[in-house]
């Protein structure tokens, strides 16, 4: 990314972007839910649509649809033609139909939106300060099973949708040397645990995870018919020395350590290095900050990180690979490979040292 100083005037125009960023934010919440987006498009072959044929084909009030789409033409996010007709330009195109767009904004706006505002608080008291405006817990995950239900579809599908795509993939590294019992930790809504059992006939593996998330992942582990070959092992990784049960051939954790801090993700490790058999593995995949190609990537992450400070628990965030690197020696593990997985992710394989 340029770290060339840029004109006064250009600089003062990023500024005030940035200053009304929630404005326009929400401009485009409402563009999305009200199908103008949708319309306008429809009618991009025919030369684009008024504004008055927008309000009468939505029933909306010019002046209401007019107010939208004039911080939407600053934004460049549509265009008006001489006809003052209205398209999408492409960013607008991307806003209404992009699926990583679409769950990143829904994430923000149902998850995070209201919570955002509490960030200075949470910065200074490092405690998930914003988490009050979706219930009473100490950290989102005890809570995760009785979220609001749009608010836990955002989550589930912000959570799921930046690994479902490497999911093939990481199934055939995790089973490249076919292990017999593996520990699903951090099972969140057994999709990776599903996925592993047909997979492989032969495996047995064992769901990890809170209370509240196991509940629902038990219930889709049945509904998936691989009720009589899952286990499940319950754990607060926060009470005071956390342990899993001896005896896996592989521990996996996926997108799991990045919500916890440096000091809480030591202890989880050490718990699997004292689990893993002697010629077992531990399996950590991570979007990590330092190994993404496009720096929008990595700006993604970075705003993941205020998520996990104001929202999450308050002390955690996507951290750059050496990080992990450096707390897996700590944790008497040592790194034997280290695998580009899809895209975005990173698949550590651990040994005991």
């Amino acid at each position: 990314m340029s770290k060339k100083s840029i004109r006064a005037i250009d600089a003062v125009q990023e500024a005030e972007k940035i200053a009304f960023a929630p404005f326009v934010f929400q401009a485009v919440v409402a563009l999305r839910k009200l199908g103008i987006f949708d319309l306008i498009f429809q009618h991009r072959k025919k030369g684009g649509i008024s504004l008055e044929g927008i309000s009468k084909e939505l029933e909306i009030s010019t002046y209401g649809v007019g107010v939208l789409l004039e911080i939407a033409e600053s934004y460049n996010i549509v265009d008006k033609d001489k006809n003052k007709c209205f398209e999408l330009t492409t960013t607008g195109y991307f806003l209404a139909f992009d699926r990583t767009v679409d769950v990143n904004i829904n994430f923000t706006q149902e998850v995070c939106y209201k919570g955002l505002f509490h960030l200075t608080e949470a910065i200074e008291t490092g405690k998930p300060a914003g988490l009050k405006e979706l219930g009473d817990w100490e950290t989102i995950y005890q809570g995760l099973s009785v979220l609001q239900p749009k608010v836990q579809k955002a989550w589930f599908e912000f959570d799921h949708h930046y690994s479902d795509e490497v999911f093939q993939e990481a199934l055939e590294f995790v089973f490249r040397n076919n292990p017999k019992s593996i520990y699903d930790v951090g099972a969140n809504t057994g999709k990776f645990t599903i996925a592993g059992n047909k997979y492989s006939d032969s495996v047995s593996i064992k769901m990890v995870d809170l209370p509240g998330q196991l509940q629902i992942a038990l219930k889709n582990i049945e509904l998936a018919g691989f009720k009589d070959r899952v286990t499940h092992h319950k754990i607060d990784w926060l009470s005071e020395n956390p342990q899993l049960p001896v005896g896996a051939d592989a521990i996996w954790m996926s997108q799991f350590l990045d919500c916890f801090s440096e000091e809480e993700i030591l202890v989880i490790l050490k718990a699997c290095a004292a689990a893993v058999n002697d010629n077992g593995e531990v399996l950590i995949m991570e979007t990590f900050t330092d190994r993404q190609r496009f720096d929008n990537a990595k700006f993604i992450l970075e705003a993941t990180s205020l998520y996990f400070t104001v929202m999450a628990n308050g002390n955690s965030k996507m951290y750059p690979s050496t990080v992990l690197i450096k707390l897996i020696d700590q944790a008497g593990l040592e790194l034997i490979e280290d695998r580009a997985i899809g895209e975005y992710h990173t698949i550590f394989a651990c040994k005991k040292k």
